[in-house]
């Protein structure tokens, strides 16, 4: 089932009507009737996600997605800089989530390198496609939707590093296990060491309200620590850099103290429980500041 990913909300949008028509939403009609603004970038953004949307819509009869959609488009027909899809939000796995965090990671690096200013009509398909193939592989069974999606992406991906100063740089070699005689004794099908595991929890803007998929993300951490010899759990809070620091670090501590509630609440001992703030000081996803970016609002959850 599809969870409602609430990436923007914006602050002039007035809220859903009231009746069971998807059609009556008010950010669908907003934004087919949007005169978009800001940088050639955005205008353009805003233009592909609206095309995106209509075709959820009215193609796919895609209601959830297509109103997720129609957000991000309204945020770049005002002007707003808004990311590509972050992979970890989508329920993606295996070799296809690899792929897909591998093209992201390349986007961004072309769109730090200039793309979104030398390359902007290019640069809003890439990420537009991009989108669209992360949103068509969680549903898995239209093949020729996520081939076309995915092809579309990278060939528009491959003109913007073509045309960058300085080409994106290739993806880490994949970890290599040891050899037999390293003096490692691992066993493969053994579960994850506790001091190993790390649970992400992830924000909607400016907000510290744990969600749906947040609560379930909870419920395997409580569990973690009823059936396991942990010791402590760490709670790390952390903030996009969309709006000041020290606002930053504060609304990161919220997020941090927000997952304590709900893990005491799950019966884990709040004694064990150790909470800490980085605000926007350690980016899961590298941007500029004032940037929105949904991967950088999270909490991090690790034990001892």
């Amino acid at each position: 089932m599809k969870i409602m990913r609430g990436l923007v909300i914006l602050a002039g949008v007035a809220a859903l009507s009231a009746c069971g028509n998807f059609k009556d939403y008010d950010e669908v009609d907003a934004l087919n009737n949007a005169q978009a603004v800001g940088s050639p970038f955005t205008q353009a953004l805003a233009s592909e996600y609206r095309n995106f949307m209509n075709s959820e819509l009215d193609n796919m009869n895609d209601h959830a997605d297509a109103l997720h959609f129609a957000r991000k488009g309204l945020a770049a027909a005002r002007g707003d800089v808004v990311a590509p899809e972050p992979v970890t939000d989508w329920n993606v796995q295996g070799a296809p989530l690899a792929e897909l965090a591998q093209g992201r990671a390349r986007l961004i690096n072309a769109f730090d390198l200039g793309a979104r200013e030398m390359m902007p009509d290019v640069s809003a398909v890439a990420q537009a496609r991009f989108d669209c193939w992360i949103e068509q592989q969680e549903e898995g069974f239209q093949t020729n939707d996520i081939n076309s999606c995915r092809n579309q992406f990278i060939e528009a991906l491959n003109q913007l590093e073509a045309a960058m100063p300085a080409r994106a740089p290739e993806p880490p070699p994949a970890p290599v296990a040891e050899p037999a005689d390293a003096g490692f004794d691992v066993d493969a099908s053994a579960p994850m060491k506790p001091e190993n595991a790390m649970y992400l929890v992830f924000f909607d803007f400016d907000q510290s309200t744990l969600d749906a998929g947040a609560q379930s993300v909870l419920d395997s951490v409580a569990q973690e620590v009823a059936t396991r010899s942990i010791n402590a759990v760490n709670v790390v809070g952390h903030a996009d850099t969309s709006g000041s620091r020290d606002y930053n670090r504060k609304l990161a501590m919220r997020r941090a103290n927000a997952i304590k509630d709900a893990l005491a609440q799950r019966g884990v001992n709040p004694s064990m429980i150790r909470v800490d703030s980085r605000g926007e000081e350690q980016l899961l996803v590298e941007t500029a500041d004032g940037v929105r970016e949904p991967a950088n609002r999270r909490g991090e959850i690790t034990f001892e």
